[in-house]
């Protein structure tokens, strides 16, 4: 998982896309040098601040390209580029074409046409489970995203209360990664959630848990832009399958992008909530006299 200043610094960058962003902006709200906070920084995500700062406007650029008539140097000056030549050169380089180019043929694409999100329910891989799946609905939210052009969204539409979850989810074997210790990680923003979290869950051939971590004792509430969470669990070899996604309990809405998985060595600490080290040692209180 990011550390706090790291994850301090990417709600920073969040708010103030559309501004001028130095480095030295950084320091009153973190509490550490910039030469300092460059170094965590590109240790923990592999970028460099400037990296991500231009990635999410580059996805923001993308939004606005497909879903406001703002001409290219409109949006090339409101995300703080120098020039329509430099917007186009970033845009290029991640999105493959020139940005005029991504407007016609994404819009061709879409037909300008808004769907509701309710009829959005066939997304590829993933499906809806939890207590009370009749709750909650989940799309894909082709305006909200933290990189790319997509997200995956889930929300509630019956005003459930925290007795009540939903979940969007996959399940896969885990083959690939038994004997191993993995790291799950993914974006999430919230809006006026109850509670909400990325989870993740290893099973064994007879359906018995054996490592799961649902971000309970770290549960995101509220309102809160894109940030990055992470879960890490050992694979046990007698698994047999991986379950991960995204839980939201009670209501509101959450947005999910950039899921990965990857292998981890064992100076990563796990997340695992079954672990036998938060069991005592020794029993107490056997007589109830404490």
């Amino acid at each position: 998982m990011y550390s706090s200043v790291t994850q301090q610094t990417i709600s920073f960058i969040e708010g103030q896309l559309s501004n001028e962003l130095l480095l030295d902006n950084f320091a009153p709200v973190v509490g550490y040098s910039k030469f300092h906070l460059s170094r965590i920084f590109k240790a923990e995500t592999g970028m460099t601040i400037s990296e991500y700062i231009r990635m999410r406007r580059l996805a923001i650029a993308a939004m606005y390209l497909l879903y406001s008539s703002e001409s290219i140097l409109e949006i090339a000056f409101m995300l703080q580029f120098q020039s329509q030549e430099a917007f186009t050169r970033s845009f290029k380089e991640l999105y493959a074409m020139p940005p005029g180019r991504y407007r016609k043929m994404m819009q061709t694409l879409y037909g300008m046409e808004e769907e509701e999100m309710e009829k959005q329910t066939d997304v590829r891989g993933w499906f809806l489970s939890g207590s009370h799946p009749q709750n909650y609905h989940f799309g894909v939210d082709e305006k909200i995203f933290h990189s790319g052009t997509k997200s995956g969204a889930l929300y509630s539409i019956n005003k459930p209360g925290l007795d009540s979850f939903g979940t969007m989810m996959q399940s896969f074997l885990s083959d690939d990664f038994k004997g191993k210790r993995i790291k799950l990680s993914c974006y999430l923003k919230t809006e006026q959630v109850d509670k909400c979290g990325a989870w993740c869950r290893i099973d064994n051939a007879a359906g018995d848990t054996l490592q799961f971590d649902n971000m309970d004792n770290r549960a995101i509430t509220g309102t809160t832009d894109w940030n990055y969470y992470s879960i890490v669990l050992d694979v046990p070899q007698e698994s047999t399958s991986i379950h991960f996604g995204v839980l939201l309990a009670g209501s509101g809405k959450v947005w999910a992008d950039g899921f990965k998985f990857e292998e981890v060595d064992e100076k990563v600490p796990t997340t695992n909530m079954m672990t036998i080290e938060q069991l005592p040692k020794q029993p107490v209180n056997l007589t109830f006299s404490d």
